[in-house]
């Protein structure tokens, strides 16, 4: 109960005739807002802090209302601080481990193929005749196409494919993960606000209750409070759902729910910075060599060195032998050699269809960078884009939003506005935050993807991690906040 609605209420009472009766009702009123000032009504002393107390009332008060709080003791939190430890629970995945298995075993696959193709053979003969003869021979086949050698690039070609998919793999699977964690922490984020408008509610319902009881506001308008009650129960219920779905799909990703997490929406700002300032990707040139791109090229160089195979297969070798023989008394030493005669199969059309095939790779690269490059032009549109909005959103909420949820509050309690336009102003406020979650996600969303189609996340995180914690920050301090301390 405010002083203008108790001048209210005598002067309407005066003007009535009843004087007596306003004055009983007077000291009733004033008794009232002694047993307030005393702690008696803890909802009424609850809300009215948020008018007069302490900075953190402002605070809870700016959130209810639907506006994050004041960014003044949030501190950064580097990426050294909390991703070493995410990256070491994430290299300890099964799929992980069996990443690191395929790349020992094309390890080994070079080495089996750097082995020589042809063994030596060794063939003894007798024969029980009049005369006893006996013979020993030695032959050797030469790789004369060179088998071996082509074999060998051709494992370290497919080791390197392998690799590179791995890695690009391995980007991906961290990129989901990392989203799952953005998500999570957002989630976590609607939860804890739709928890303090749901607390902020049942302390103005107090208020409008005791209104009511002071003629201030019509049942009406009680019910209205109601309502905006139960759906603010309900809007709890639903984030609280959501929360439980976000931890769900972090447990299900890295097999715990209570991760080392910090926002890096200033780390995505410089990133998108610096990559502005870049020079554009061009088709066909080195400016456009993502690492995405490295599994594609490789399979060019693969197609040709298939081509190289085809003709090293197809190739004569030839075939030296060294034989000794006894019959009888006689001693005989022979040399020969053996040469394939290719008179009925000269193997041409196997060679055409080798070198078709490297014609069919490089389209396949020139596809893939012609998609990826179109998709880095959208991205680096697009990104500078959603920050901007993400940090006008942050200015005017925060200040315009703040000044105007305070002067909504203040008018209600002192019934210059009425309840459902009051509540309407707050649903609006409230939409406003939540349009801010909504960009922050969509920023992660952007980034990660990208980063993680496009196999330059991990590459970011270890060589940019150290020297980006350390750059000046280009966004307000919220944009550093950290979710999990």
């Amino acid at each position: 109960m405010n002083k203008t609605t108790l001048a209210r209420t005598l002067a309407c009472l005066f003007r009535s005739g009843l004087l007596s009766c306003g004055l009983v009702l007077a000291a009733g009123l004033r008794a009232f807002a002694l047993a307030a000032e005393n702690d008696t009504l803890d909802v009424f002393l609850e809300t009215n802090a948020l008018e007069t107390k302490a900075p953190e009332a402002e605070v809870f008060k700016a959130q209810s209302l639907g506006l994050p709080a004041k960014e003044t003791d949030a501190p950064y939190v580097a990426f050294g601080q909390w991703l070493p430890a995410l990256l070491t629970q994430f290299n300890q995945l099964p799929e992980v481990q069996a990443q690191l298995t395929r790349q020992q075993q094309a390890e080994l696959a070079i080495q089996a193929a750097d082995r020589a193709v042809y063994n030596p053979e060794l063939g003894l003969n007798y024969q029980n005749a009049d005369t006893d003869s006996y013979s020993l021979g030695l032959s050797q086949t030469l790789d004369w196409g060179d088998k071996r050698g082509v074999a060998t690039k051709r494992a370290e070609l497919e080791a390197q494919i392998l690799f590179a998919d791995i890695g690009l793999e391995r980007n991906q699977m961290l990129a989901e993960r990392l989203l799952a964690l953005a998500e999570q922490a957002q989630s976590r984020k609607a939860l804890t606000f739709a928890e303090q408008q749901l607390r902020f509610t049942k302390a103005q319902l107090g208020i409008a209750k005791q209104r009511l009881a002071a003629g201030d506001l019509s049942n009406v308008e009680l019910q209205l409070m109601q309502l905006e009650l139960a759906t603010n129960t309900a809007d709890y219920a639903l984030a609280e759902q959501a929360a439980l779905v976000a931890d769900g799909k972090v447990i299900e990703l890295l097999g715990d729910n209570n991760l080392a997490f910090s926002e890096f929406i200033k780390e995505i700002h410089v990133f998108a910075t610096q990559a502005k300032q870049a020079p554009a990707p061009e088709l066909g040139t080195s400016k456009s060599a993502l690492p995405a791109l490295a599994s594609a090229y490789q399979q060019v160089l693969l197609a040709r060195v298939n081509a190289m195979q085809v003709k090293a297969d197809t190739s004569a070798d030839p075939t030296i032998s060294l034989g000794a023989e006894k019959e009888g008394t006689d001693n005989k030493l022979g040399v020969g050699v053996s040469i394939p005669l290719q008179v009925r199969n000269n193997y041409s059309e196997l060679q055409a269809v080798a070198d078709k095939g490297i014609a069919i790779a490089e389209q396949g690269y020139l596809a893939r960078e012609r998609v990826l490059t179109a998709k880095q032009k959208q991205f680096l549109y697009a990104l500078p884009r959603l920050l901007e909005r993400y940090q006008d959103w942050r200015e005017l909420v925060q200040v315009s939003g703040a000044k105007a949820a305070k002067s909504l509050s203040q008018q209600w309690q002192a019934g210059d506005v009425s309840t459902s336009e009051y509540l309407q102003s707050r649903r609006q406020l409230a939409a406003s935050y939540l349009v801010g979650l909504n960009l922050e996600t969509a920023i992660y969303q952007s980034w990660l993807t990208w980063m993680g189609e496009s196999g330059q996340l991990m590459p970011f995180l270890d060589g940019s991690a150290e020297q980006i914690s350390q750059a000046p920050s280009h966004m307000p301090n919220a944009a550093a906040r950290s979710v999990n301390p």
